[in-house]
């Protein structure tokens, strides 16, 4: 039996929050901890997003460093739009493809560069690394899983022990060395790779990190990083492309600008709403979980027992009407949302656990634009820019396809077709 938030269920039943203030008042709440990925310890134990307290504060203090806004801009400038294209190419080549692959050697690129994973920069050794980090996802978000839990659990530890020997140890390795280098003299400070691992091997003995942490540490960046954001990129899509058959005109400008290099601050900061439009109806995660170390109570009287299960409905609040309107569970990039509310609702969470790669993925808030030369539109919107240069179409003979191994609404697939604008629209 499941509680709600205005009833009163015992410390044994989970307690659900529907509404959206209640979900941003329980995420700022520092006395609720992490609870979903208890049952992904596998990936996700002693990991940034699972830590409490003080452990959480030191590591994210740390990481932290990494994540500035002016990384990402340098990111977002110089690294992204090449790997895209160079993600893209062997499927506009063959005139298909599918949007999760597409999607993910992307990502796959990009966050193992920020995680600290060296790879061969070909497909094969990507696609290779993404099929392990495919499986790392499933570990992570076994909560979900509709398949046996003792045959997933041994497969993630298996694809654990292949990617540690195969692409972490070796990376381990030549860090070690560029640190040594550094110590002695024998390099400058900037020789040293920006990235997790990096940060993380520098500051074990501070922080006392076995290498067992380390390595779920790096594993749960690679899988949230691409996993979250190449499904991110095909909803985002998806939504899209349905926007496109009921605004035409829209599909028209926005495939032409994008085809001919043209695309203004107007329409990428129209695609950057879409985008977080699309997260705001399909967060990550459509839920969060949250246990109270002590009995607390949130501003709407919703009392939270010490360890009761408090379910986040991140579904529902993200389409709370009272919040965004009477079409709360439409699609609408020109929706209107009250001050003080981000147009991605809570896809990105909250409070101490908020996404750290949240600027990353999504840019910047396209209401608050200073200086549109300055401005970060993310890595979501600028794979969508790439995408709609090439021409890309659902493949009328392949309808997408949900993932029926997850209770989570991702596609397993979503075939494409490339046809540029001047000979399929106006």
């Amino acid at each position: 039996m499941t509680g709600s938030a205005t009833g009163a269920p015992t410390p044994t039943e989970p307690i659900v929050l529907h509404r959206f203030d209640d979900v941003r008042d329980a995420y700022r709440r520092k006395e609720l901890r992490q609870a979903l990925y208890d049952d992904g310890a596998i990936v996700m134990a002693d990991c940034l997003l699972t830590l409490h307290g003080d452990a959480h504060r030191a590591r994210r203090r740390l990481e932290n460093r990494l994540f500035r806004r002016e990384m990402f801009q340098q990111w977002e400038r110089n690294v992204l739009g090449p790997t895209v294209t160079h993600a893209l190419a062997p499927f506009v080549t063959a005139g298909t493809g599918d949007l999760l692959p597409i999607g993910y050697r992307t990502t796959m690129a990009l966050t193992a560069l920020i995680a600290g994973v060296d790879h061969a920069d070909d497909p094969g050794t990507t696609d290779s690394l993404y099929e392990l980090v495919k499986v790392f996802s499933i570990g992570a978000t076994l909560v979900h899983t509709t398949r046996p839990r003792h045959e997933v659990v041994a497969e993630v530890q298996a694809a654990i022990d292949q990617f540690d020997c195969a692409f972490l140890q070796p990376s381990i390795s030549r860090r070690r060395g560029l640190l040594r280098d550094v110590e002695t003299g024998a390099r400058l400070e900037d020789a040293l790779p920006k990235d997790v691992l990096t940060t993380l091997l520098r500051n074990e003995d501070a922080l006392a990190l076995p290498a067992d942490v380390v390595r779920r540490e790096i594993c749960f960046y690679l899988q949230a990083g691409s996993h979250s954001t190449a499904n991110a990129f095909t909803h985002t899509m998806h939504q899209l492309f349905g926007w496109f058959d009921d605004h035409p005109s829209d599909e028209y400008r926005l495939r032409r600008a994008c085809e001919t290099g043209t695309i203004g601050t107007a329409d990428r900061l129209f695609l950057q709403r879409c985008v977080h439009e699309s997260l705001r109806l399909v967060p990550a995660s459509p839920v969060a979980w949250r246990r109270p170390d002590t009995t607390t109570a949130l501003p709407s009287g919703c009392r939270l027992p010490a360890d009761a299960l408090v379910v986040l409905d991140l579904m529902a609040a993200n389409r709370d009407p009272h919040v965004f309107g009477p079409t709360a569970h439409q699609f609408d990039p020109n929706r209107d949302v009250p001050d003080g509310v981000a147009r991605w609702g809570h896809a990105f969470g909250g409070g101490t656990h908020a996404c750290i790669g949240r600027e990353l993925d999504g840019g910047a808030d396209p209401d608050d634009v200073t200086n549109a030369d300055d401005h970060l539109y993310g890595t979501i919107e600028v794979m969508i820019e790439t995408l709609l240069a090439t021409g890309a179409h659902p493949d009328p003979s392949a309808p997408p396809v949900l993932d029926p191994s997850s209770s989570r609404p991702h596609f397993s697939s979503y075939p494409v077709r490339f046809q540029r604008t001047d000979s399929s629209v106006g």
